[in-house]
């Protein structure tokens, strides 16, 4: 490991000194490449260094304690030497977790889905609450939300809404976000007070790229109508929704929020790319392997993933045994701790599988 740490090091090294010649940055593109490649290995850089800084302190403090004949200062040493073994232990851990294989779709932005599930208006009206936590959360990053599909339900909730979500790692984050989430809470429609439990499904997918699907128009059956719902009058003179099913997997993708014909196509185009990615995905997952235990994010959408329980404040993620309290936080989008929790644990099996 640590041999490998040493090229990642001088490689970093490197790309450092290539990118403060004149010549590269004046060449947009090439420093662009390089920035990314050095942003990717920055990290495991930056945590290998302090560890060799706390190495040379924990020699130091063992130096002192074998050497001084002054018992206070021995003591002192002592305790140097313990603070400084344990950061290392923990500075190894991260090290080895940085060096685990990385998902190269963990860059990409996302599409979400998110759909009203089983519990009728008040599925809805939960959707509309994990679509708000999931855009707050990209305000919070800094991310783009560009919603690309809606279909509203009763109530101001929800049937199904589509969103892009854009910014550096949008996937990483997201990723463990997909499959069935759980409400338990008093709807405001029940007169007697009682604890409802209702579905939403969440979907995340790393948005598709042009060079990764490709789609020929003859597998394409497209029809443009009149948009529902409101937007003025002009959805009720032109016809601007687009609706595109792909003929052979019979992928059915709507988009009517654009006033433009050709804007809502572009969307629809983008959300069925990316399902048809994911869906050959999904398809060399299950080659690989036919029982997954436990997978998150792609293939066990129809498991319950967490539960929010409104009369407890209480979040429960059920993959980890996660128990939270802050719901109206939550909802507004702080769910940091939530993901990093997750993925610290799949980490961690990761990690286990790697050394087995």
């Amino acid at each position: 490991m640590w041999e490998r740490l040493d090229a990642i090091e001088r490689r970093f090294d490197e790309l450092t000194a290539e990118m403060a010649k004149p010549e590269v940055a004046a060449d947009y593109v090439r420093f662009a490449e390089l920035d990314k490649e050095r942003a990717g290995i920055e990290d495991v850089v930056t945590l290998y260094r302090e560890y060799r800084r706390i190495h040379v302190q924990a020699g130091e403090a063992r130096a002192m304690m074998q050497e001084s004949d002054d018992r206070e200062l021995r003591d002192l040493a002592r305790e140097e030497l313990d603070s400084a073994t344990a950061l290392l232990t923990q500075l190894e851990e991260k090290i080895k977790r940085e060096l685990l294989p990385k998902d190269p779709r963990d860059e990409k932005n996302v599409i979400v889905e998110i759909r009203a599930g089983t519990g009728g208006d008040e599925a809805g009206l939960f959707a509309s609450d994990l679509f708000r936590m999931y855009t707050r959360y990209a305000e919070r990053h800094n991310w783009k939300a560009d919603v690309l599909s809606l279909s509203e339900g009763t109530m101001g909730g929800f049937k199904e809404v589509i969103v892009e979500l854009r910014g550096r790692g949008a996937y990483s984050r997201l990723k463990y976000e997909s499959g069935v989430h759980r409400v338990q809470r008093v709807p405001a429609t029940e007169a007697q007070g009682r604890i409802h439990t209702s579905t939403a499904t969440v979907a995340v997918l790393p948005e598709a790229e042009d060079v990764e699907v490709q789609v020929a128009e003859k597998d394409l059956r497209i029809d443009i109508f009149h948009s529902g719902g409101a937007g003025g009058q002009n959805v009720n003179k032109v016809a601007t929704a687009v609706r595109i099913t792909h003929l052979p997997t019979t992928i059915v993708v709507v988009c009517q929020d654009e006033r433009s014909q050709l804007k809502n196509r572009e969307k629809a185009m983008k959300v069925l790319k990316t399902r048809l990615l994911d869906l050959e995905r999904s398809k060399q997952e299950e080659e690989i392997t036919s029982a997954r235990s436990a997978q998150v994010g792609t293939g066990a959408r129809s498991e319950k993933i967490r539960t929010y329980n409104f009369p407890q404040d209480r979040l429960t993620d059920h993959r980890i045994g996660l128990t939270v309290h802050n719901l109206p936080g939550i909802l507004d989008g702080e769910i940091d701790a939530i993901i990093d929790a997750v993925a610290t644990s799949i980490q961690a099996e990761q990690l286990a599988g790697a050394e087995a």
